[in-house]
């Protein structure tokens, strides 16, 4: 089933959660929505899922408009950070309840209800677990015990806010690569909200950006990350390197040197680049910009330099271990240059990030 959210706003007192918010979800997607705490994502699941309701617009399924139907009435599955299981109830009383709470005439027999308990436990990788309490799970199978209760009702739309928020690390990779194959299986549509950014890239199809209400930019992983459309983007999606330059026609002089711009960028006096897209010399080179090592630090195969510009403009360089610029020291030269500049065309009322 296919969302469509039109001009969607809405404001708690004087704060405004969401800012004509538009945009569409495709049937069968799995999109993320990622961004800072309090830029809007969970408030937009929310009217999603039909537990707040928009001051301002409309929120459509396939089937019709739906920004006046109950949450009951939706056909949404709603998965919790921290999970919100009945302590009281075993794993499979709840995965039923939702199909057990619901009135007499379209409550499914119990031998219904218990085939497809079955069936989603088996689904999730817990079907020894039916009989156990929650206090006898880990966090990760607490998880899925929220998931398969979502999925009981049959829902058309999945809807799951910071899903993997209260596991460690290693669990949560896990349980990222255990979702997006149960999602390829399955084929509902779902949105996630997540602030992780590894998260939203590894996992989603669509990635969408937010901030403060509204959204800045939709795009595969790959769009966002190889073409930010935004300085609050650049900035977001991974670590980045912004120079200042003087514009020069399709591109920008910095540091003594010129850099042609790649195409759809709007030189505006300043390059970007990630970290680890540079080559070091020690010796000076044509193209190459010097530098003056601040700080090293080498993390398992990878080093991390600190370095600065002769004008003061500090850059982060990360280059393998073995590399052999990592065994330089505090204070000396280098000589660094982008191999790759990313391509971001900004309206001219637009500021530059600062550095």
């Amino acid at each position: 089933m296919s969302i469509v959210l039109r001009d969607v706003s809405k404001t708690f007192g004087t704060f405004k959660a969401l800012d004509g918010v538009s945009l569409t979800v495709e049937d069968g997607q799995l999109l993320a929505l990622l961004g800072p705490s309090g830029s809007g994502k969970t408030t937009l699941l929310r009217v999603i899922a039909g537990l707040e309701a928009p001051d301002s617009g409309s929120v459509l399924f396939d089937d019709g408009d739906a920004t006046e139907r109950q949450a009951r009435d939706r056909g949404v599955g709603f998965v919790f950070q921290h999970y919100a299981l009945f302590r009281h109830m075993t794993v499979a009383e709840n995965v039923a309840f939702g199909l057990e709470a619901r009135p007499r005439a379209t409550r499914p027999a119990k031998r219904v209800i218990d085939r497809k308990v079955d069936e989603l436990l088996h689904l999730v990788g817990l079907g020894g677990h039916a009989a156990r309490y929650p206090s006898q799970l880990s966090g990760g199978q607490r998880q899925r015990v929220a998931l398969a209760r979502a999925l009981a009702v049959e829902p058309r739309v999945l809807l799951l806010d910071e899903p993997f928020g209260a596991l460690d690390a290693n669990v949560r990779r896990e349980l990222r690569r255990w979702l997006r194959r149960l999602h390829d299986e399955l084929r509902v549509t779902s949105v996630f909200v997540t602030h992780d950014q590894e998260e939203a890239l590894e996992l989603a199809d669509s990635v969408v950006i937010f901030n403060e209400g509204k959204i800045e930019q939709v795009g595969t992983p790959a769009e966002i990350c190889e073409a930010p459309r935004t300085p609050f983007v650049y900035r977001f999606i991974g670590r980045v390197n912004l120079l200042e330059g003087l514009a020069d026609g399709s591109g920008v002089i910095a540091e003594g040197e010129r850099f042609d711009l790649p195409a759809g960028a709007a030189p505006r006096g300043w390059i970007g680049f990630r970290p680890y897209e540079v080559e070091l010399s020690a010796i000076p080179l044509a193209g190459h910009i010097a530098v003056r090592v601040r700080t090293v630090n080498r993390l398992g195969g990878a080093a991390v330099l600190e370095v600065e510009t002769e004008s003061g403009q500090p850059l982060r360089l990360e280059i393998a271990r073995d590399h052999p610029a990592a065994a330089v020291q505090r204070g000396e030269r280098l000589w660094v240059r982008p191999t790759t500049l990313i391509a971001m065309t900004l309206p001219e009322q637009v500021p530059l990030p600062s550095l």
